[in-house]
């Protein structure tokens, strides 16, 4: 029998498997992660997402493998700017490494085992010369020889078999028009391909970890625009530049996951805080004036403390007049914290009240976040100070600035209105000029 928490974790995919639905995510496999002993499980939940109707395209490095491979044969390749120098000899080694891994991945997705979760998935998985390839050239004096670059991606034929419900499986070489064939890097081919075939995500499962600062502190989430400023190993570099490129490109989402972690991808894509390092192409968090839309994410938020007595009950159509005072903190598409903001123009002074944040996202600085907005938006309208009336977080306020006064402070207004019963303490802040 399932558990409780089984059903509500899986009542609460729905809204990420509706969203995902017809979707085209392109997952980039690193030959580390294709070496990993996860590889088995991480296949398993790509044929789940393509069950679930999300338009997968799978695309596969050779690194490692490359190198085990050239090492029997008492060979080696040299690297400039990260990419191999591919001679003849050994091009006939990648593409035999190469050909190989992919008739394993190809039997790997086959599979149908009873009592398995591939069990009645019947995938189909295409291959073929769906990337066109130019070489390299020299660069500052080096010849790559054999060592190429995208040139162009057949889109129409990858979006056919993506289609007809087919897992597209894309290895790292590449074919020219006069029948030559091309290493390519990984990097270089799941970037192309999700740009050029406008994917809606791009998952990089390259690393045995998701990203982490140069403090070892695991790294959530970052806007294209704090990327260069961000302190991280070669390794995360490599990612987060080519992860730049697709955004710049068009896709708005890429996802950094470690392959080591179990259930890491299905965590990424159908929780809200998923398990991998998000890079997208604007804040994934902002703080934003709130609109009618809002309402029932924000009366979400304050019910639970107007029951318990905390906050002042708002009916939905006051909260709908009010709507305007409301300022929210978007994550994912979801408000997770509130603040309004009334002002008394002819005291010139304003209100904050409703500092909410929901439970899941505490402890990150978001009260902070909504009062700094607040006070920005008082100052821009010119005023001299701002308010509160507390029961409970008086601490909080004096922290941030605010100094108690008694109830005969307030806007006359706000007197005639203030509440006895509550006995709410008042704070005040003077404003910078």
């Amino acid at each position: 029998m399932p558990t409780q928490s089984h059903i509500q974790w899986f009542r609460n995919t729905t809204p990420y498997i509706n969203a995902h639905r017809g979707k085209t995510f392109v997952v980039a496999l690193s030959g580390e992660c294709l070496a990993s002993d996860h590889l088995t499980t991480i296949l398993q939940d790509l044929v789940l997402l393509n069950s679930l109707g999300v338009r997968v395209v799978i695309a596969f490095g050779a690194r490692p493998q490359v190198n085990q491979t050239l090492q029997k044969e008492g060979r080696s390749s040299l690297f400039e700017q990260d990419l191999r120098i591919t001679d003849s000899p050994d091009l006939e080694l990648i593409k035999h490494t190469v050909g190989s891994l992919r008739h394993e991945l190809e039997a790997k997705l086959s599979m149908g085992l009873p009592n398995s979760p591939m069990q009645g998935a019947k995938v189909r998985v295409c291959s073929g010369n769906f990337v066109m390839a130019q070489p390299v050239g020299v660069l500052n004096g080096t010849d790559y020889l054999h060592t190429g670059k995208v040139r162009r991606i057949d889109v129409a034929g990858i979006t056919r078999q993506l289609n007809d419900s087919n897992l597209v499986l894309l290895p790292p070489l590449g074919y020219s028009p006069t029948g030559e064939s091309f290493n390519l890097s990984l990097e270089d081919v799941a970037v192309r391909v999700a740009t050029d075939c406008r994917a809606d995500k791009l998952i990089w499962l390259m690393s045995p970890d998701a990203i982490h600062d140069s403090g070892s502190q695991f790294v959530r989430q970052l806007a294209v625009s704090e990327l260069d400023d961000c302190d991280v190993s070669k390794e995360y570099r490599v990612l987060l530049d080519a992860s730049k490129r697709a955004c710049a490109g068009g896709v708005e989402r890429c996802h950094i996951i470690g392959f080591e972690q179990e259930g890491a991808l299905l965590n990424e894509l159908f929780t809200h805080d998923g398990a991998g390092t998000l890079v997208s192409r604007n804040l994934f968090e902002q703080c934003r004036q709130a609109n009618i839309d809002d309402v029932g994410g924000i009366l979400e938020l304050l019910q639970p403390l107007e029951a318990e007595g905390v906050l002042v009950k708002r009916s939905r159509e006051l909260l709908e007049t009010e709507i305007a005072q409301f300022t929210v903190l978007e994550r994912d598409g979801r408000v997770i914290a509130c603040a309004a903001l009334y002002v008394y123009p002819d005291a010139s002074t304003a209100e904050v009240a409703c500092i909410v944040c929901h439970p899941d996202y505490r402890g990150s600085d978001r009260g902070q976040r909504l009062l700094d907005a607040l006070e920005k938006e008082a100052q821009k309208q010119r005023l001299d100070s701002v308010f509160v009336l507390t029961t409970q977080t008086a601490h909080w306020f004096i922290e941030q600035g605010f100094r108690e006064q008694d109830r005969f402070s307030l806007p006359q207004p706000k007197q005639a209105l203030y509440n006895l019963q509550r006995n709410s303490k008042v704070f005040v802040k003077p404003l910078a000029v």
